[in-house]
Formats: C-alpha cells, structure tokens, sequence
C-alpha cells in the first residue's frame, strides 16, 4: 500500500504573529489616546516670570499668560500647533506698576523663559507617554488573559440587542454626567482677543510686539496706561542693551587676543537679576576670544525662586560653554541659587578644589553671609574669618603638595585674604564690592606671588537692585587668560550708564608659585 502524499503549505509568517500583530494593536489603541489624554489634561508647577506658576498645553498655537482677575490676558503665536496655558500665581512685587515693568524687562530677553516653558511642557510630554505606554500595556494582557477561546464565546454572543441596551446605557449615562439642562450664570464681561496694536492704537509698538493679542474684557483706562508703560520699558530696554551689542564688534582691536597655548575666561559678579546684560557680556567675552565663564555671585537680589528666570537666562547666554563656573554670594541667600545653577550644567564651587579648563585648579566656595535687599549681613553657619583660615589651611595643604590653585573664586576677596599672606594661591577672584579693586600683588610668607582682584557689578547695580530698563552705575566684566592653567593677565571692560563702553588695559600678572601644568606632579 503506497502512503498517501501531503502537500506542504506555503509559510505566511513566523509562528504567532498574527497574535503579535492583534497584541501591539491593542497596545497602540490604548497607549496613545490615554498619553494624549493625559498630557492636554496634565500641568505642572514652575517658576515663570518671578511667579508661581502652572503650566498647562493647549492646542490653540498660542502661549497664553493668565495675569489673574484685575489685569488683561496676553497671547503670543507658540510657532506650532501646540500652545501652552501659563497661569501666574504668587509673586513678590508689591504694585501693579512694579510688576508690569518687570514683565516688560523680562519680555526684552524672553530667551530663558521659552525655553523653561518649553522644557516644562517636554517633560510632561514624556511623562505622559511613558504613563500612556504603561497603561497600554493592559490592553494586551487583557487579551492573553481572556485566551482565544473565550473571546471566541464573546463574539458568539454579542447580538443586537444586546448591543442596542449597552448603547442606550451609555447615552443615559454620559447625559446624567454632562447634565446639558443646568445653566450658567452669564460671565460678567465676554472678553475677545485682539491684537494689542488695535488696543493701543495711539502706540507706536516693536516689530517684535505685533503679533501679541490682549484679551480686551479687561482693557481698562488704567490697565490701559499700565501697558503703555510697559511697552515703552521694553523699548528703552530692547534699545539701550542692543545698542550695546550692536558696538561690541569695535571691542576686538582693543582686547588682547589670546596667543598659542592661552585661553581666556569671563568673570562677572554682582549681576543682581539684571538679564539685559547677559547678550552684552557675551559679546565681550565673543569679542576677547573667551571659552569659559567665572561667576563670583549675586545673581539676584534676595535668592528667592522667583528669580531663576536671572540664572535661566544667563545660562542661555553662555549655553555653548563646556565650563561654567559659579559660587553663591551674600544676597544669593538659601540653597536655591546654587541648586538652580546646579541644574542648569553649572559647577558649583563648594570648598573643594575642581579641575577647570586648560589646567586650572580651582577652589571656591559660597558667601557664608546672608544679605536681603538692605545692608545687613547675617552669617550662616560659619563666621566669614572661620571660612577665610579654612581656605587657606586647604590651599597651602594642596600647594604643599605641588598642586598649586590657580584660582580661588570668593565673592568677596577678603576671603582669599589669608591664602594671599600664606603664598599659597595664584589668583583670587571676587566681587562684592560693585567697584572694581585691583590687580594687586601679594608676597606671601613663602615667599611666593600671588594677586587679587576684584570686579565691578556686572549688572550695573545699585545695592542689591538692577531691574530696569538700563544700567543704575557703570557695569564692568573681566577678561582673565591663562597660559597652561596659570593666570597671566586680565583686562577689564566696563559698560557706562551712557551706554558706552571702556575698555581698560590689558594687565600682566607673573605669579610665581606654579609651574606649568605640564611639569606637575601627578595627583
């Protein structure tokens, strides 16, 4: 008897793959709607415009500022089809007019709060799609936890009517839930969005403001006059420190131009909120051929949180530097400000000595006193003279060892005072002052060199206060170079009231305590 022949099938698919297919469909079905649900409803709390703050998307293509019940509403074209909702809480300006001229100082350099925003709504976007996939995942377990035979049984018995007395269930159910029939009161004013030029017909607005709209329920007489002033800051804002960018291309024959094996540093201090500096002190530093940037503190005028937007935005001006340094001053009060730095990709002198670019060895810590918008200085938790042995004591250790600091970064240099008399330091770097003080030599008791120096306020400020639409005294920066990690000169540029620069002279320094990082020993 001859075995009966079988004809072979052709192979459509590996084994299973229809049930993967039905397994990522489900997954795709489920994941998606819910991480898109999940972000139009989500928000999240944050710091804009020196306000509590939450921010929540939208899909009108426009940023919307939600400035509370008293003032209009703005808008401005996001540039895509995601927009976000930005409702401003609490802040620490105690008038109207006060807040408006911080706005219209915050909208002449808005680069640092878009991208917060922005950061803030990407994250809540992979957060919410992280959370979308997960939920996702229940759609296929369901599957394979039902089995084909029972989803088999469940088709079998789905019918028309039964389908019929689900649907009705629902519909009966979603209109107890919308309850259509209840009415609301009427709103007591019906606000429409026009642009901010047809309000403010007799204004003369910026290229840059045309395409804002104002929510014009709210335009008052006085509301009315509160944005005249505003935008009349932001002009004069827009105008004094882009004229100043715009003459910074003069610098470059004036500044000394780092040679083979130099590198050049920007030191800035005291710049006390003051952001419409920030593109000024980056054209300095393009111009004087500078790669790194030294902070020596006073960012802000109290510490609080609601001044990130003063950190945000220099980081934004310096966001290509590999190496930014920063320490905390008196008026940074609290841990907020070197957290923030922290976050933003600074390093954070906290008493220990760092590698820093090209060689340099640097120790820096944070002021140990605590300053608010007066003159008064608390100290926290060590006493100014402690932390200025402290210094001392860990540079000569280190210098003892051959690892000579290149820099010590205080914000006032009274505290590298110590290190200067020991010799055991090259170059100490500071602040505080608001004037500029040196260069100035030290010999120390071993014999060795070293000097001090200390810059001007980089944010042309008066105490503690540099908000405004120009500079309150002149404002300085300063141009620091290195040769093989050791300081060899400095040159300062400083920024007059009138809205001219000074350029100072190039100035050599010759400590003699270091070696070329090349001869050093190794750690």
């Amino acid at each position: 008897m001859q075995p009966t022949p079988t004809t072979s099938r052709p192979r459509v698919g590996p084994p299973g793959w229809r049930l993967s297919v039905v397994l990522l469909a489900t997954w795709l079905v489920v994941a998606l709607p819910t991480a898109a649900v999940l972000f139009l409803t989500g928000s999240r709390s944050t710091v804009v415009a020196g306000h509590d703050a939450v921010v929540r998307p939208s899909l009108d293509g426009y940023a919307t500022l939600d400035l509370g019940p008293y003032l209009p509403n703005f808008r401005y074209p996001s540039g895509g089809r995601i927009g976000a909702r930005i409702d401003l809480g609490k802040t620490t300006a105690d008038s109207y007019p006060a807040l408006i001229k911080r706005y219209a100082f915050l909208a002449s350099r808005p680069e640092g709060q878009i991208r917060k925003v922005t950061a803030t709504l990407t994250d809540l976007a992979l957060d919410s799609a992280v959370d979308g996939a997960l939920v996702g995942l229940l759609a296929p377990a369901v599957v394979l936890l039902v089995g084909r035979r029972r989803w088999a049984e469940v088709r079998r018995g789905v019918t028309v009517r039964r389908t019929s007395v689900v649907l009705v269930v629902a519909i009966v159910a979603g209109t107890l839930a919308v309850r259509p029939w209840d009415q609301d009161d009427e709103p007591v004013e019906v606000a429409t969005w026009q642009p901010l030029a047809a309000t403010l017909p007799d204004v003369s607005l910026p290229a840059e403001a045309k395409p804002l709209q104002v929510e014009s329920g709210l335009v008052t007489t006085g509301t009315r006059r509160l944005v005249e002033s505003a935008v009349d800051s932001y002009r004069r804002s827009t105008a004094f420190y882009g004229r100043l960018v715009d003459a910074s291309d003069e610098l470059a024959t004036q500044l000394h131009q780092p040679s083979d094996g130099e590198v050049v540093g920007l030191l800035v201090s005291d710049r006390h909120d003051n952001i419409g500096m920030d593109p000024v002190a980056r054209a300095v530093a393009d111009q004087g051929s500078a790669t790194f940037l030294l902070d020596a503190g006073d960012d802000t005028s109290t510490g609080g949180s609601w001044e990130a937007f003063s950190l945000e935005s220099l980081d934004t001006a310096f966001d290509d530097y590999d190496d930014r340094v920063s320490i905390a001053g008196n008026h940074d009060n609290g841990d907020f400000v070197s957290k923030q730095a922290r976050r933003l990709g600074f390093t954070t002198l906290e008493g220990t000595v760092v590698d820093g670019p090209a060689g340099m060895r640097l120790l820096g810590v944070n002021d140990p006193r605590s300053s608010g918008l007066g003159t008064w200085r608390d100290e926290r938790g060590i006493s100014f003279e402690d932390q200025e042995q402290r210094l001392a004591d860990l540079a000569c250790r280190h210098d003892a060892d051959g690892d000579r600091i290149s820099t010590l970064l205080v914000h006032d240099a009274n505290s590298g005072r110590q290190a200067l008399n020991d010799g055991c330091v090259d170059l100490v770097l500071a602040g505080h002052l608001h004037e500029q003080v040196g260069p100035s030599a030290t010999t120390g008791e071993n014999g060795k060199v070293g000097y001090s120096y200390t810059n001007g306020t980089t944010g042309g400020a008066a105490y503690a206060l540099a908000i405004g639409s120009k500079i309150k005294r002149d404002a300085e920066v300063t141009l620091v170079t290195y040769t093989a990690g050791v300081p060899v000169g400095l040159q300062p540029v400083t920024v007059t009231t009138l809205g001219s620069f000074r350029v100072g002279d190039y100035v050599t320094l010759s400590p003699t305590g270091s070696a070329p990082a090349a001869d050093r020993p190794p750690l």
